[in-house]
């Protein structure tokens, strides 16, 4: 990975450019909620390869929930970078499970879909220090949406 560790790095440079009730909060507080986010969705996941009906379905989701996982590191880190401060553990919260798998399939295509659309928010918001990686973020993201359209539609 080319992210550094928190524990390497300062964040005093960051620091600098926040402002009491500004936008560079905003976008603070929705890093913060997309480490739960992304944490959700790894655990989701898990749950959608244990119901997969193919072996091809379980190494594509697979391969998404890592990719989950390094959004939540990446997340983390520009939490730290920007506060100076590692972000608030997470619970494992009880998302509600599909009736079906195909149920799992749309739920996590829309889910897809809604946080490529917040991660713009961030990226536009965000110092240009960051947007390398709400890029590779992002253009995760609508990967994983074609993705879950690929299995919605090989199922359906």
């Amino acid at each position: 990975m080319y992210y550094a560790s928190p524990y390497t790095t300062s964040s005093a440079p960051f620091q600098a450019w926040m402002r009491t009730g500004s936008k560079e909060e905003e976008v603070i507080a929705l890093i913060l909620e997309s480490v739960q986010g992304e944490r959700n969705d790894e655990l989701f996941y898990d749950y959608l390869i244990k119901i997969a009906p193919a072996q091809k379905d379980k190494d594509i989701i697979a391969g998404i929930r890592d990719d989950e996982r390094k959004h939540r590191k990446l997340f983390r880190s520009m939490y730290y970078y920007l506060t100076g401060q590692m972000p608030p553990q997470v619970s494992d919260q009880e998302e509600p499970l599909p009736s079906s798998y195909i149920e799992g399939i749309e739920t996590a295509l829309m889910g897809e879909l809604k946080a490529f659309e917040k991660y713009r928010g961030i990226y536009l918001n965000i110092k240009p220090e960051f947007r390398n990686w709400m890029f590779e973020i992002m253009t995760d993201e609508m990967k994983h949406a074609a993705y879950y359209n690929y299995l919605y539609a090989k199922n359906k």
